[in-house]
């Protein structure tokens, strides 16, 4: 990552560790009820009944957290008539939201939830964002560090397929993601330094932190350095993917049948902020 960049992130993260953010994390996530692990170790398949056609996803028992609040919510028909309300062709298809179910055709979606988050659960790089993969939607890292889920919005990867120099090239982009990361955390946990600095005008000093910071930055990303999997690399390089969003979203199933429906809805009409100007709907979702 270059120096000039990283500087321009840091006076960045000051400014924006000095403002507000609302984010439902805690106790809220409680409200989440919890559901006894599948016998036998067997994953759990969902099928999404959707105006376009019929989609089975698996959740994967390494995510229970997401994996228990998606069956809940299967169970007390929270899905049922929500809307596919955000669709971008060769990214991926969202839905979730429970406003979406009485939603007029010019309302603005995307924010409707049951009024918590749930913790991330990344297991990664066993399950990253290739095609057809299930992942939990969230607020931005600006105001959710955390990166915990919304309660019920995800969405089901369709992407594109990389090139190999292309992926030498979203590896790179994706390494120095990690280094923002690490220096984000870095800030935060700095913030009494930070502000005492800002307090005081102590323009020097700023400038002393920022080299450490960076300093310490560099050394962590260097202890493990990025880099994708064999499985990655013939994923993104042969069926496709999002690999841009790996280690940001949690990624808890897969499409394991209907992928024919997904690019049915990727290819659909899409209007102001992405959705659909025909509706296009999951009719029942159903534990199979």
């Amino acid at each position: 990552m270059k120096r000039i960049f990283i500087l321009s992130l840091v006076m960045a993260t000051f400014t924006l560790l000095s403002c507000s953010a609302n984010n439902a994390t805690g106790e809220n996530a409680s409200k989440a009820a919890a559901i006894s692990p599948t016998k036998d170790n067997q994953m759990t398949k969902v099928e999404l009944e959707t105006s376009l056609g019929n989609i089975v996803v698996e959740l994967y028992n390494e995510t229970p957290q997401h994996r228990d609040n998606f069956i809940k919510l299967v169970k007390e028909g929270y899905y049922d008539g929500v809307l596919f309300h955000r669709v971008i062709k060769d990214f991926m298809i969202q839905t979730g939201d429970g406003n979406s179910k009485t939603a007029g055709p010019n309302t603005m979606l995307g924010d409707g939830d049951p009024g918590y988050t749930i913790p991330a659960e990344f297991v990664y790089p066993k399950y990253f964002h290739k095609r057809g993969a299930l992942a939990a939607a969230r607020t931005a890292d600006q105001v959710n560090p955390e990166r915990r889920s919304s309660g019920s919005q995800f969405y089901i990867v369709t992407g594109k397929i990389y090139g190999s120099d292309e992926l030498k090239m979203m590896t790179q982009r994706m390494a120095d993601m990690r280094k923002q990361d690490i220096f984000r955390r870095l800030v935060t946990e700095n913030r009494e330094r930070i502000e005492a600095l800002q307090m005081s005008q102590d323009q020097a000093g700023i400038q002393e932190l920022q080299n450490e910071l960076i300093q310490l930055t560099e050394a962590e990303a260097a202890k493990t350095p990025f880099t994708m999997t064999d499985e990655q690399i013939n994923a993104y390089t042969s069926v496709g993917g999002t690999p841009h969003l790996d280690g940001q979203y949690t990624v808890f199933g897969e499409v394991i049948d209907g992928m024919d429906v997904v690019d049915k809805i990727q290819n659909v009409e899409t209007g102001q902020a992405d959705r659909p100007t025909t509706d296009v709907k999951i009719i029942k979702a159903r534990i199979l």
